[in-house]
Parts: structure tokens; C-alpha cells; sequence
């Protein structure tokens, strides 16, 4: 028996009894060199490996799998980060599936994992839900070969910022899907730095896969470090419309604002309890004693904490409220706080501690990803820590500044041409940089909303070039599937689009 093998039985006995005999033996790939054997992160990698490793024998050996054929339904499942009530995952998703929806016609038939489905139950129109639990290999070695391919969903897709574990999830469903030479795609994907051992996992599990990027850097870093094939894409949260728009007014109104001052939204987050992490030692004490209750995610996973951790995240809370304050006092505004995701309501609660007046408060596991984004999208200005708020405004052309803790926000800025209204989550001064960027985007929102537009159609572009890509994938595994014919053109990738992004791209395309 491999060292892997061994070292799993011992630390998670999360494999079925009758996988074990065909599983265990044929772990020949060796763990990363610089494997820890108290991380339980790279404990998952071992098993993901593993699992991927019976499912090529149980091929090699002609073992019955699910395939597709002429006449039945392309059947894909939805690898992501849902349930968690993150907006900008479910934006990111419901466009994922009405753009294969688009592009496959009838002939699909999409599942989409998630953590909760009370917490998703409505989104995603057309495709099916299945529970996706924190301990995931088992599952995935249960479920991917039930599919004909493998669409991992997650922006933030290959990088150690977060966790670990998500990027393993989504590789290793990627990994599981290739080796039965099935559809192994990331959708809108974006690279950053990783751990010793996440790399070495991701350029083993995913070597023949497509990973479709949102930004060049990622590209690069796929392609050259990794030496994964990869192409140019986007994020697919631009063609998202909240589907009553109206209700962002009436939701503000409820809440005080008289229909006519110019709408202050912040999206704060805590940016400096990343990663989360697995710890079996801080799970026994939390379930024990209650110690680390503060510091728990879910499950096995727990947020990083320090005393520099929390010195920072008071400063960062200081700062935007002193630049906030100081703003509203030379004008008349109406704040609101957006909670993008439900961990962020306690970064919202104290952001909230901190102004001059209390501030409506909307998060998200209170309400839809349409109303928050109908909140967004009446907004006059705009500061947020969360990519996807950034993203999901752009296309009602509202003005912001980005709080960045990693590269997202930065690229999305850079593209923007927007740099100079760029500041990091960690800067001792944010509160003096941030009032005058507010000011800018008071008096120069015209040139702003210009090149928010111009960015928004190239972004689309991307976006149906992907579509085209991901087609020409499907006819590179599954020759035979039945195409849709279509003009070659971009923009008949795209899926339907709402009056507000139609009128942009006929303005500037």
C-alpha cells in the first residue's frame, strides 16, 4: 500500500468500504514533496488523487460508465461555490446555466451543486440541485461519473486566498471528469497564488482540461507555470439583469431614502480572516469547550485569526467610515450597507458602528441576489470590497471605487483604466485616499460611466468568445453532439440580454 493510501485510511475514513480494495493499491502518484501530514487540506488532495486514480482503473478495465450518445441529453454538473448565499457565485451561476442553456439548446441537462439548497431554492432556472457537503471526495467520486462532463463554476477558481479546499473541489471534479475523457471545463476562471501542494494538485488533476479565464494574468499563469490549456474568457456575471428592477427602489424607500439624494452604497468585507482552513484540533474544542466559536466556518473549516488580523480589520472599518463620514458632511447622501455574502454581516454591522448616522443594512442571506442587485444598480457611488458588486453594477454604469484584498479587483480596475480609484484593503491611510476618490466620482461620474461602459462591452465580447470556445470543446469530445447553427459572430454566444445591456452594446460596441 502507497504512503498515500496509508496516510488516508488513518486520517479520514471517509471512503466506502467496497472502494477501498480497488482504491488503495493503485495510489501510485506520489503526495507533493513538501506534503504536511497534519493539513488536512492536502489530506483531501490525497483522497481526491486517489479516487481519480480508481476511476482511470475502473476505465482501463472496461468498467461500465455513464457516456453520452447520439439522442440523449448532455448531462453536466455544476461544480461551485453555492448555498452559501455569496452573491456573486449565484450571479456567476445563473449566468453559467442560461449561457449553456443558449449555446446547447434542449440538449442539456444541467445539475448544480450546492451547500443548501433552501439557500438556493428558485435560482438557476432549468437546472437541477444537488447537495454538496463540506467533506466532498466521496461525493464527487460518487456523482462526476453520473455526468458526461464537468463545469467548474467558481471566479475565483485555482488560488490559496480563500481555501484550499475549494480549489481542490473544483479540480478534482475537473480531474474526475477527464480521466473517463468526458467535457472538463473552468468556466470564467481566475489563477492566482497558490500553495506548494494546491499547485502541484491542480497541474496534475487538471492537464486535460480547458480552463476558460476572465483575465490575461490568469491565462498566463495557467499556461506557462502549469502548462494547462487555457484561453481567454471573462466573468459571466455581465449579462445578469435583476429580474424586477424596480424592487431596489421600493426595497431603498422602505428604508428611508426619499427617492431623490444620491445612494452611497459600501460592500465591506473582513478581509483579513482568509484563508479558511481545516483543523480537526479546533473542531474538537469548538464541539468540546465553545473555544474558536468566533474563528468557525463550517463543518471541519475555520477562519485565520491574529491579533495583527483584528488590528487590521479595525483599521480598514476605520477608514471607510472616516472617509464616509467626512463625505457626507460635504454632501447630501444616502447610505446604505450591502452585505454580499452572509459572512459579511458582521463586517457590515461594524462598518455600520462606525458612521455619523446609522445606515440601512441589506445582506444577503435576507435577501435575493435580483433585489440586491436592483440596490446596487441605484446606487450614485459605489465602495466595495466584493468583486462581484463592482461587476454586477458596471452595466447601470454606477460609478465606484474598489477596496482590493487580492488581484480580482485590481485586473477588473487596471481594465477599467480605473487605477485611480484603486486602494488596498490594508493601507494605514485608507480613510484620507478614499474621500478624495469619492469626490471624484461626484464630479466626474459622466467620463467614469464612459469608460464603465466601454469595459462592460469588451467584457461581453470576451464572454461570447468563450461560448465559442466552449462549442468548439464540446465538438473536440463529443464530435457528434448536434451544434446549433448560428452566425459565427461574438455576440450569438452571448444569452438573451436584457434591454439595458442591449442598448449599451449598440451604443459602443
Amino acid at each position: 500500500m502507497g504512503k498515500g493510501a496509508s496516510y488516508i485510511c488513518c486520517r479520514l475514513r471517509l471512503a466506502p468500504p467496497s472502494l477501498l480494495p480497488l482504491l488503495l493499491p493503485f495510489i501510485s502518484i506520489p503526495p507533493s514533496p513538501k506534503m504536511n501530514p497534519l493539513d488536512l487540506d492536502q489530506t483531501l488532495q490525497l483522497l481526491c488523487t486517489g479516487y481519480t486514480q480508481a476511476t482511470r482503473i475502473k476505465r482501463t478495465l472496461g468498467w461500465p460508465q455513464e457516456q453520452w450518445r447520439p439522442g440523449k441529453p448532455l448531462k453536466l454538473l455544476l461544480a461551485g461555490y453555492n448555498g452559501a448565499r455569496n452573491t456573486g457565485a449565484d450571479v456567476r451561476v445563473s449566468e453559467i446555466v442560461r449561457q449553456l442553456q443558449h449555446l446547447l439548446g434542449q440538449s442539456t441537462d444541467l445539475t448544480v451543486t450546492t451547500l443548501d439548497p433552501t439557500l438556493t431554492a428558485g435560482y438557476f432556472q432549468g437546472a437541477k440541485q444537488v447537495r454538496l457537503p463540506h467533506i466532498f471526495p466521496q461525493f464527487l467520486a460518487r456523482e462526476c461519473p453520473q455526468h458526461h462532463g464537468v463545469i467548474a463554476c467558481e471566479g475565483s477558481m485555482f488560488k490559496s486566498k480563500f481555501a484550499d479546499s475549494l480549489s481542490t473541489m473544483m479540480s478534482a471534479a475537473l480531474g474526475l471528469a477527464a480521466v473517463e475523457e468526458k467535457l472538463s471545463v473552468g468556466y470564467g476562471a481566475e489563477a492566482g497564488a497558490m500553495n506548494a501542494s494546491l499547485q502541484h494538485f491542480v497541474r496534475r488533476q487538471c492537464q486535460k482540461s480547458l480552463i476558460l479565464c476572465r483575465n490575461q494574468p490568469s491565462q498566463t499563469l495557467l499556461s506557462q507555470q502549469l502548462r494547462i490549456r487555457s484561453t481567454a474568457g471573462a466573468d459571466t456575471a455581465w449579462t445578469f439583469e435583476p429580474d424586477l428592477p424596480q424592487r431596489g427602489v421600493d426595497l431603498l424607500k422602505q428604508a428611508g431614502w426619499d427617492g431623490t439624494r444620491p445612494v452611497l452604497t459600501l460592500c465591506p468585507i473582513n478581509p483579513f480572516w482568509w484563508p479558511i482552513k481545516p483543523s480537526l484540533r479546533k473542531f474538537v474544542h469548538q464541539g468540546l469547550t465553545g473555544k474558536y466559536r468566533e474563528q468557525h466556518y463550517k463543518s471541519l473549516y475555520f477562519h485565520h485569526h491574529s491579533a495583527t488580523a483584528d488590528r487590521q480589520y479595525r483599521t480598514y472599518i476605520q477608514g471607510l467610515a472616516q472617509a464616509v463620514n467626512a463625505f457626507s458632511q460635504q454632501r447630501d447622501i444616502f447610505t446604505v450597507v450591502v452585505g454580499m455574502e452572509r459572512l459579511d454581516r458582521e463586517a457590515c454591522y461594524d462598518l455600520n458602528a462606525q458612521l455619523s448616522s446609522p445606515a440601512p443594512c441589506f445582506i444577503s442571506d435576507q435577501y435575493t441576489l435580483h433585489e440586491l442587485v436592483s440596490i446596487l444598480r441605484q446606487s450614485a457611488f459605489l465602495v466595495s470590497s466584493r468583486f462581484h458588486a463592482i461587476v454586477t453594477s458596471m452595466p447601470g454604469l454606477v460609478p465606484s471605487v474598489g477596496v482590493t484584498m487580492d488581484e480580482r479587483i485590481r485586473n477588473l480596475m487596471g481594465d477599467r483604466q480605473h487605477l485611480d480609484l484603486l486602494l488596498e484593503v490594508d493601507d494605514p491611510d485608507l480613510g484620507e485616499k478614499l474621500l478624495p476618490m469619492l469626490h471624484h466620482l461626484d464630479q466626474d461620474r459622466e467620463a467614469i460611466a464612459h469608460r464603465i461602459a466601454q469595459t462592460v462591452v469588451r467584457q461581453l465580447q470576451l464572454m461570447g468568445q468563450m461560448g465559442r470556445d466552449f462549442m468548439g470543446e464540446v465538438a473536440r469530445v463529443y464530435p457528434d453532439f448536434p451544434q446549433i447553427e448560428r452566425s459565427p459572430a461574438w455576440y450569438a454566444y452571448l444569452p438573451p440580454l436584457s434591454a439595458t445591456t442591449t442598448q449599451l452594446l449598440m451604443q459602443y460596441a
